[in-house]
This record gives structure tokens, C-alpha cells and sequence, in this order.
């Protein structure tokens, strides 16, 4: 069994790692982004994915 502390702290490290990409791709301009072929309305999606 996992215990609550352990429960937090992969939630917060989930956390970290959704906002650190949506961070990163917004930083990226709109150009960037079509190379990649991800449109901005896409990117809290793929940083949700990208966690899992």
C-alpha cells in the first residue's frame, strides 16, 4: 500500500512535469509549433498525455 506522502509527492512530480511542458511549448512561436505540427489549442492535451 502506498502511503499519503508518497501518493503526494508523484502528483506534485506529475504536476512539475505538465507545467514544465506546457512552459516549454508555449515559449515556442506559432512557426515552431506548425513545424512540429501541434497547434496551440493542442497543448494542454499533449503536457496531460506526455504525464501519463
Amino acid at each position: 500500500m502506498t502511503s499519503l506522502t508518497e501518493k503526494l509527492t508523484k502528483s506534485y512530480k506529475r504536476y512539475r512535469a505538465y507545467r514544465a511542458t506546457v512552459w516549454e511549448l508555449n515559449s515556442l512561436d506559432d512557426r515552431e509549433l506548425a513545424d512540429l505540427g501541434i497547434a496551440r489549442a493542442d497543448i494542454g492535451r499533449l503536457a496531460r498525455e506526455a504525464i501519463r
